[in-house]
């Protein structure tokens, strides 16, 4: 599965986010930066793949 840049780029708003007020230390979201690539090699990668495009498609059947 290929992230686009929008969906990148949100998920760095939101980790700039969480340290600047949310009281997430610089050090924890490098940590979960690491654990996030450590994921993506590991044998959970495609069920968080799964679960992820899973969401999102749900995310985009909802109309306001």
């Amino acid at each position: 599965m290929t992230l686009s840049v929008s969906t990148v780029l949100f998920l760095l708003v939101v980790v700039l986010l969480l340290v600047k007020q949310g009281g997430l230390k610089t050090c924890h979201a490098l940590v979960c930066i690491l654990l996030g690539f450590y994921l993506a090699s590991s044998s959970l990668a495609p069920t968080i793949r799964g679960l992820t495009t899973n969401v999102t498609h749900m995310i985009s059947q909802f109309h306001l």
